[in-house]
């Protein structure tokens, strides 16, 4: 067992088996694929135990070509995705997922009832303890145990929505395996029973913890699920990530426990690159800065997935699908309505579309703040989603700070999207490292080209961010608005070198005095005049049911006031 930095060891060989093999650290990328046209028309329904021999002969036909290649694609890979179909009620052949086809509950993403994995200690597994590790996808266990990813897609699959079939390992795995040091007995059966429930082909294997780390852990796409051995180094190399150096700064700075673990996802893949006719992107049901009610985000055409949230790419707002591929726009706005009905908030999602079909991948709340947290509370209590004592209690007192925006005459040497709301002021810090250094000495501004997870701790040390490259849900604008970090990406003509940045045909050095708006998303030299105010009439007719729950007087702070509507409402 050798050692593996950032984590306890790992196989011997590893490197070695996942030479070729692509990985996307910290962010998403291609997701997973539907089951090819050729494959359906062909397949028959399963009964009994079945699938097996069929399963092996083609692992048997995988291992006569070369290492590394997929074999040749087959005919009628464009067509429409299978969907995920809600449970019907009282089961029986027909009835759904679960409900008694194992063909379709295979193509559904869930494992028939003979592929579960018989619980630990029963008579299919009489000397081992009562541990099962795998669960099906979708399963009824809370997040905790399978992680805020893959209960995000059980929301979505119940939903009727389309998602590609997987299962996952939970977080208990990963704390067995971070405390012994290895991959705990058992798992690599009952991983390789799930995998007789996806198609063939390549997988993702994603973490996804019971809280969210957005880019923080690794995530190994493209992998060939047959022979397993691969695909469980991959699933080691997920459960290792919980402790890099990165992983534990996140975790440092929002006051997560280190205990907890991560659970893996594993899904077949698809992919936003396969033709003109497939992309990427993200989607927020509303402004995840000004909390305005209408779709937000950023795709790419013919890209995967990490190019979105990494910032490498230009991306082009989301609006844009609408003309390109209206059948998937349809649906995602469709979609989008139906997640924000059910969870009752404004919600993100992830998808990707491969030649016109479409396919979501991953659903979470959208975790608004500041002022958006403010006017979204507030309009969702006007249309009638939630009451109004919900909505007081759904924005902090913190998200009332008075939002500052520069008003007086300014020397603007670059220009981008404003991607969290807010005035920093600061010296330029062109490094992470270089910003936790000046830091001691004064705000800085962290500038870069874009932000990875390994610039954490400089974002942690700045006032403020600005990127040359990225949209409102690349790594720095997430970050930024999690943190509470006004910031500015995208800026077109910068560029930053080590100890300077060029913008506006004019040299910045390291150290020079800049300020930026993160609602305007102007930079400028210098420190302008810069006033606050409060947001607009959302703010005061909360506050207004805040008084009118306390009793309060209205001249009192506005923080005041919502706290005490707070003590009121949590008696």
């Amino acid at each position: 067992m050798g050692h593996h930095p950032g984590g306890p060891g790992r196989p011997r060989g590893l490197d070695r088996r996942r030479a070729g093999r692509r990985r996307d650290r910290g962010g998403r990328g291609r997701g997973p694929r539907p089951v090819p046209a050729a494959q359906r028309r062909a397949a028959r329904p399963v009964r009994g135990v079945a699938a097996a021999p069929r399963r092996a002969g083609a692992r048997a036909a995988r291992r006569s070509r070369p290492a590394g290649r997929a074999g040749p694609r087959r005919p009628g890979r464009g067509a429409a995705p299978v969907r995920a179909l809600p449970r019907a009620a009282g089961g029986g052949a027909g009835a759904g997922p679960g409900g008694g086809d194992p063909l379709r509950d295979r193509r559904h993403g869930v494992l028939p009832r003979h592929l579960v994995p018989a619980p630990r200690g029963s008579a299919a597994h009489p000397r081992h303890p009562a541990v099962r590790w795998v669960r099906p996808l979708p399963s009824g266990e809370p997040v905790e145990v399978i992680g805020g990813k893959a209960h995000g897609l059980g929301v979505l699959m119940r939903l009727g929505l389309a998602v590609p079939a997987g299962f996952v390992i939970g977080a208990h795995a990963c704390r067995a395996y971070l405390r012994d040091g290895r991959l705990p007995g058992g798992l690599a059966a009952e991983v390789s029973a799930a995998l007789a429930g996806l198609p063939d082909g390549e997988v993702a294997v994603r973490s996804g913890a019971g809280v969210s780390m957005p880019g923080m852990m690794t995530t190994v796409l493209g992998l060939p699920a047959d022979p397993i051995g691969p695909l469980l180094d991959a699933v080691t190399e997920v459960f290792a990530s919980w402790h890099t150096p990165r992983a534990r700064t996140y975790r440092e700075l929002n006051g997560v426990p280190h205990d907890l673990g991560t659970a893996v996802t594993i899904q077949a893949m698809v992919y936003g690159d396969r033709d003109p006719r497939s992309g990427t992107g993200v989607a927020f049901t509303r402004d995840p800065t000004t909390g305005a009610p209408a779709p937000f985000g950023d795709v790419l055409f013919g890209r995967r997935g990490d190019a979105v949230v990494s910032g490498r790419e230009a991306t082009v707002p989301l609006g844009e699908l609408a003309g390109r591929e209206p059948a998937v726009w349809a649906g995602l706005t469709h979609a989008m309505a139906r997640v924000e009905a059910h969870y009752r908030d404004a919600c993100y999602l992830e998808f990707t579309y491969e030649s016109g079909d479409l396919w979501f991948l991953q659903v979470r709340p959208g975790r608004f703040t500041g002022a958006a947290a403010v006017v979204v509370a507030a309009d969702l209590a006007d249309e009638g989603v939630i009451g109004r004592a919900e909505a007081l209690l759904r924005v902090a007192p913190e998200d009332l700070r008075r939002v500052a925006r520069v008003t007086g005459p300014a020397d603007v040497v670059a220009r981008g999207l404003g991607a969290c709301p807010g005035v920093a002021t600061g010296r330029v810090a062109t490094s992470a490292e270089a910003a936790v250094r000046m830091a001691a000495a004064g705000p800085v501004v962290l500038v870069r080209p874009e932000t990875s997870p390994l610039d954490l701790r400089g974002i942690a040390a700045a006032a403020g961010i600005v990127t040359a490259r990225g949209g409102p849900a690349s790594h720095a604008a997430v970050v930024a608005r999690a943190m509470g970090r006004p910031a500015v990406v995208g800026a077109a003509g910068l560029v930053v070198s080590p100890g300077s940045v060029r913008a506006g045909g004019r040299t910045i050095p390291e150290g020079a005095l800049v300020t930026l708006d993160g609602t305007s998303g102007e930079v400028a030299l210098g420190e302008p005049a810069v006033t606050a105010e409060l947001a607009d009439a959302h703010v005061h007719r909360l506050l207004g049911w805040a008084d009118d729950v306390s009793g309060g007087v209205p001249d009192r702070p506005e923080a005041e006031r919502l706290r005490a509507a707070h003590v009121v409402l949590r008696q």
